[in-house]
């Protein structure tokens, strides 16, 4: 099992939206509207790397409303 977090930027007055949005896709844990240098924070989880990489490319970054990804994945150190 392989998991990041992924750091959302959306375009103005699309936050919202695109929180309710990712949150609903197969593969997110969780999604939170932040404060900051990001509007949205995404934790996915997928069964290999190529699967994570398939997730945030094909359905994260094609929701309506983002502008930018940025995904961090976990290490278990």
């Amino acid at each position: 099992m392989v998991e990041a977090y992924v750091l959302i930027q959306t375009e103005v007055g699309k936050q919202p939206a695109v929180t309710s949005e990712v949150s609903q896709l197969e593969g997110v844990v969780s999604a939170d509207s932040v404060a900051g240098p990001y509007d949205v924070i995404v934790r996915v989880a997928a069964g290999d790397i190529d699967s994570l990489g398939k997730l945030t490319s094909s359905k994260i970054q094609a929701v309506d409303g983002i502008t930018r990804t940025l995904t961090c994945p976990v290490l278990h150190l």
